[in-house]
């Protein structure tokens, strides 16, 4: 089958082979035909080494397709089931998942750094994150192929599986944005546009996009932004619509000191930072012991959006059809198998229109 190989990390693009096969799903597992992956920005940190991922192995954890083997023990899905991938999937079983945080359940997530997915030849190569949902077909725990419905597409689908979960995710979940609140959203790609549309199902009334790029400004006004700065605006902004106070909540999806700093420093005393962007191990932020007490702000990772994939991934699909959550509208190049690493390089430029390529595998 064809898949798009990571042949060592550092290296700026995969190589596209037609001879990779998948190992065969064995108990709990299933075997997925990949339909749809979506380009994710978590896919080149994999591949410069931001991210922790294995060489050689399948890019891509974004991702949406059918069922077409079930291993022993599945009794959920069926063949020709149609369902998007989770790089978290719960186990159900350990602390994590039963003091309701399936979204750190690390079972499935170390067993990935362990277990090969792929075959080419003799040689075995490993799934990024688990997965590696640029191929045609991918084999994951049972737990991580959540079901949708027949009619929902494969590329709206995908979307869902990692962005759309992570930033609406972000919003309902970690920061429970209460309606008629103030947020500031600092990153308008494809996750920080999940974000904006997120505040504005949860009843935000001013909606701040942030960003030094003015096509993504615009961006963010067609999805649900009031009001957008660069980040040298932002101050002004903040005078202006708070008159100096702060904003009830500031969401970070970029990941750099400078940017989760300015989080911090543009959220009211009381108010909360929320934490999306993936940073690197590296990346260093100081607050002073005084200010941490003194504000009394409360500073929130979101991993994967503070997510029970199961049930929101649902709840993604219920907004989108009742015209809440505009997923078709954030697909802005389609793109074939072939073209992959042409899409890598897009987003690897920080091309300024883009929200969300997405890749049809099969």
């Amino acid at each position: 089958m064809k898949a798009a190989v990571l042949t060592e990390i550092g290296t700026e693009e995969l190589e596209l082979r037609d001879d990779i096969t998948t190992v065969p799903p064995g108990p709990h597992e299933v075997k997925i035909r990949v339909r749809a992956s979506g380009i994710c920005h978590s896919d080149l940190s994999a591949m410069d080494g931001t991210l922790p991922a294995l060489a050689p192995g399948v890019v891509g954890h974004e991702g949406a397709g059918e069922v077409v083997e079930i291993g022993p023990g599945v009794e959920h899905l069926a063949v020709g089931d149609h369902v998007t991938v989770s790089f978290v999937p719960p186990c159900g079983a350990c602390a994590d998942c039963l003091r309701g945080q399936p979204n750190l359940c690390a079972v499935h997530a170390v067993a990935a750094f362990t277990s090969p997915r792929f075959r080419h030849g003799k040689d075995e190569l490993f799934g990024y994150a688990g997965l590696g949902t640029f191929a045609e077909e991918v084999v994951v725990p049972a737990a991580g192929a959540i079901r949708v419905d027949d009619d929902v597409p494969f590329e709206i689908a995908a979307l869902v599986a990692c962005g759309v979960l992570t930033g609406v995710g972000a919003v309902l979940n970690t920061a429970k944005v209460e309606p008629g609140s103030s947020v500031a959203i600092i990153g308008c790609g494809g996750v920080g546009i999940s974000v904006i549309q997120g505040a504005r199902i949860a009843g935000a009334s001013r909606i701040v996009a942030v960003d030094p790029v003015a096509a993504k400004r615009d961006l963010a006004l067609r999805f649900g932004a009031t009001h957008t700065a660069t980040p040298e605006e932002l101050d002004e902004l903040k005078q202006e619509l708070t008159q100096g106070a702060g904003f009830d909540y500031a969401i970070d999806v970029v990941g750099l000191s400078t940017t989760i700093r300015s989080a911090w420093d543009q959220t009211r005393r009381g108010g909360t930072v929320v934490i999306v962007g993936a940073g690197k191990a590296d990346e260093m932020v100081s607050f002073s012991a005084q200010e941490l007490f003194l504000h009394d702000k409360k500073i929130l990772g979101s991993f994967y959006g503070s997510c029970h994939v199961h049930r929101d991934t649902a709840k993604m699909i219920e907004f989108w059809r009742a015209g809440m959550l505009d997923l078709d509208g954030m697909i802005s190049k389609r793109l074939t198998f072939d073209d992959v690493n042409k899409g890598l390089d897009v987003l690897r430029a920080g091309n300024h229109d883009l929200i969300r390529q997405v890749v049809t595998i099969a």
